[in-house]
């Protein structure tokens, strides 16, 4: 799995969504979102597209490869 950098707690704060809030609208646990945030698990493609489309970010300037 390659190491990447999570920007998603930025760009969920600016839409002003709790972690909850974002994890009931792209149908997961908050504590998948708060691994996310922690760059503690690499999302699937779908998760990042609806989480993309959820906070209204693109998905290369929430979640950066290296």
């Amino acid at each position: 799995m390659p190491d990447f950098e999570c920007r998603l707690k930025k760009y969920r704060q600016l839409k002003q969504m709790t972690q909850e809030e974002l994890a009931d609208i792209v149908g997961v646990r908050r504590e998948t979102i708060m691994r996310l945030e922690k760059a503690q698990y690499n999302p699937s493609l779908r998760l990042a597209v609806e989480i993309s489309r959820a906070v209204d970010a693109p998905i290369e300037e929430i979640f950066i490869f290296q």
